[in-house]
């Protein structure tokens, strides 16, 4: 299990970027953290990965704590950063260094058919579209099956329809091996069609505003009433959270079950 526990980050120019966030997440969990601009959720991502060291709090793992770059935990950023001098297939295969060559160049075919670009595996990142390129960042980040997966805005830079097709394809991809899924977006569709709870965050200091769990099955229709519903609730929290004359919410909300069943 992942358990975020008083999560605090300040920097040394004195800004107060993340306070007391807390949240535990079970294994095969997919979280999405949604919130204004400045809310803290990058800050919040990068603490996880053991990046960024939390001023305050701790991030722990199976018991363990994060304080640098682990083994178990996964990290794909909205740029799919490839290294140019590598080809696709090399680009994969990079975390696999310790597995003998057969090995490795076995699971990074069947990363590459995976994901639909068997035929790329000598390209050079140069020659691949965004939404290739970000398929290709997916495999490399999950061929070494990690525990846990973050996605900072993995997908925002792509158009609507390629966006749309690799969010359906990860989950296809998390169906196999269903690692812990943490995923930042600014996109209340994306949030919704993928995630198991939304924790909507509350800017300067970033913190956890409101929890809504999507208690909706897999597959799951965009554009069905309950997919809408969720929506809403969602788009409610995220207006809530930037209205300074709110004052905190209790975290867990089950207000948008109530509006489907």
């Amino acid at each position: 299990m992942l358990a975020l526990r008083n999560v605090g980050k300040t920097y040394p120019n004195g800004v107060h970027a993340l306070s007391r966030f807390s949240s535990e997440i079970k294994p095969g969990e997919i979280i999405a953290i949604i919130g204004g601009s400045g809310c803290g959720k990058s800050t919040l991502l990068r603490a996880i990965a053991g990046l960024d060291r939390a001023t305050s709090g701790t991030v722990t793992l199976d018991g363990a704590t994060i304080t640098a770059p682990h083994a178990k935990i996964g990290i794909i950023f909205q740029e799919p950063r490839l290294l140019p001098w590598l080809s696709v297939a090399d680009n994969i295969g990079f975390g696999l260094s310790d597995l003998p060559a057969d090995a490795r160049r076995e699971k990074v075919a069947r990363a590459l058919a995976r994901v639909g670009l068997a035929d790329k595996a000598n390209a050079w990142p140069r020659e691949l579209s965004g939404g290739q390129a970000q398929r290709v960042a997916i495999a490399r980040a999950l061929v070494p099956q990690p525990e846990v997966l973050l996605l900072d805005e993995p997908f925002s830079a792509l158009d609507a329809f390629t966006r749309r097709d690799l969010q359906d394809h990860l989950l296809d991809l998390w169906a196999d091996t269903r690692p812990t899924l943490i995923l930042v977006t600014h996109d209340v569709d994306e949030a919704v069609v993928l995630a198991d709870r939304v924790l909507v965050m509350r800017p300067r200091p970033g913190r956890l505003f409101e929890e809504i769990a999507i208690n909706l099955a897999r597959p799951r229709d965009r554009n069905s009433s309950p997919t809408d519903n969720f929506k809403r609730r969602v788009l409610t929290a995220l207006d809530r959270s930037l209205d300074r004359n709110v004052p905190d919410n209790e975290t867990s909300s089950t207000a948008g079950e109530a509006m489907w069943w």
